[in-house]
């Protein structure tokens, strides 16, 4: 617990998981859950359940890196255990409790090793479109800490496995098959299968896998790389096409408060531009030890970024949810967006929370249109915490928008 957060010492058992204490889940209840599903393998070192599928590809000690599937210790159809795009309905207990409750089991493997008998058989469970029975042997019982990352969704307790058994046949999609065997670049191979229709999480995944890119060239990517490859892709994919389109014709704001964050989005009727603000209050995820709020943000232009942001991961995952409402609308815009996290939201849970909750506000549709940005700002000071005078000082988008309003009525008044 931060220091930002001082209870009474019987907090918890007076308030029974009921909130009390301003967080966005309960840490006891979700210990208890995992400690619960997993209290039988501490022990033991075969786990047998329908993966969801879910396949993990680390980072450390890339080029070589760790590589396996996780399994939770139940059968059934687990889908949502690995499903971002169906989470954001959820309360942040239950997706802990479907995350954590993963066992992963994995091998070293060399990064360009992609034909390796083991791993093919982990590619081809990680491919399915539906659960996958599968039984892991581990070489010891699984470590039951957990992972929490900004980019990946929680990582449950893991063990080196011996060997691996599936059950089960896998449901590979066609097209998938397709792209297999055919000689094409990964992000041309990105934006197929996107185009038909299969989720954002599949397409990262398989990715990851390496088995996407030319025959030859292909490699397995860590999963928190790969996550941010395909929503990058695909929303400069989407950005190219909405740059046809005529610009809105007016301002639209965009809202949802969701587990101690408030998301805005502003289209404003310009050029195609975009930037993604984030406000981390004192106590939050990486804030926790702050006195004052940290404002951050990155921004591109109608002709695009060269340098990665700053910001990470979140820009691209935000970039795609309004690429793909922009798209949907046939229309540009110079897209602002502005983020707030509030000392109750105080864990890393992966740049899936951002896409997701943007997709459901743009999908609820705008709650203010309007010809004048001052009633943008107006609205600004009613709904964040930060207040309009902050977000306007630290948005070089936004102060871009409100000069060129205000050159525009003077203009306007002095030609009247």
């Amino acid at each position: 617990m931060s220091r930002a957060h001082t209870y009474p010492s019987n907090l918890c058992v007076l308030c029974r998981g009921r909130g009390w204490c301003g967080l966005s889940y309960c840490p006891i209840l979700v210990k208890q859950y995992v400690s619960f599903k997993l209290s039988s393998l501490v022990t033991k070192r075969e786990v047998f359940g329908s993966s969801p599928p879910s396949v993990f590809v680390g980072r450390v000690g890339y080029p070589v890196v760790r590589v396996g599937l996780s399994v939770p210790p139940e059968t059934g159809d687990t889908t949502i255990y690995d499903y971002p795009e169906q989470w954001i309905g959820l309360d942040l207990n239950t997706i802990l409790d479907y995350r954590l409750t993963l066992v992963l089991g994995f091998r070293l493997n060399k990064k360009t090793e992609v034909d390796h008998p083991v791993l093919s058989r982990i590619q081809e469970v990680a491919l399915s479109t539906r659960p996958v029975d599968v039984e892991l042997k581990l070489e010891k019982p699984p470590k039951t800490n957990i992972v929490l990352d900004e980019t990946n969704p929680p990582i449950g307790p893991r063990s080196p496995f011996e060997s691996f058994r599936v059950d089960s046949n896998p449901k590979v999609p066609g097209i998938v098959d397709r792209l297999i065997n055919d000689d094409v670049k990964a992000s041309t191979a990105v934006i197929e299968l996107y185009m038909s229709g299969l989720p954002v999480s599949y397409i990262q995944r398989a990715l990851s896998i390496g088995v996407l890119g030319r025959k030859g060239s292909r490699v397995l990517v860590p999963t928190r790389w790969s996550i941010t490859a395909v929503d990058s892709i695909i929303s400069e994919k989407l950005v190219k096409e909405v740059k046809r389109f005529e610009p809105i014709d007016e301002f639209r704001v965009y809202e949802i408060s969701i587990h101690d964050n408030l998301f805005i989005a502003i289209l404003a009727p310009r050029k195609w531009g975009f930037e993604w603000m984030e406000a981390w209050w004192p106590g939050s995820t990486w804030n926790p030890l702050g006195s004052e709020v940290s404002v951050e943000g990155d921004y591109e232009l109608y002709r695009g970024r060269d340098e990665y942001p700053s910001i990470g991961g979140c820009y691209y995952a935000s970039r795609l949810a309004t690429a793909e409402h922009l798209y949907k609308l046939r229309r540009q815009a110079m897209a602002v967006l502005l983020r707030e996290i509030y000392p109750g939201f105080n864990l890393a849970i992966g740049v899936w929370f951002v896409r997701e909750s943007l997709r459901k506000a743009y999908d609820r549709g705008p709650v203010l249109t309007t010809n004048d940005v001052r009633e943008v700002l107006a609205y600004l000071d009613k709904r964040t915490k930060l207040g309009a005078k902050r977000w306007l000082k630290s948005s070089k988008l936004l102060q871009t928008i409100v000069a060129t309003e205000e050159i525009t009525r003077f203009m306007s008044s002095r030609g009247a």
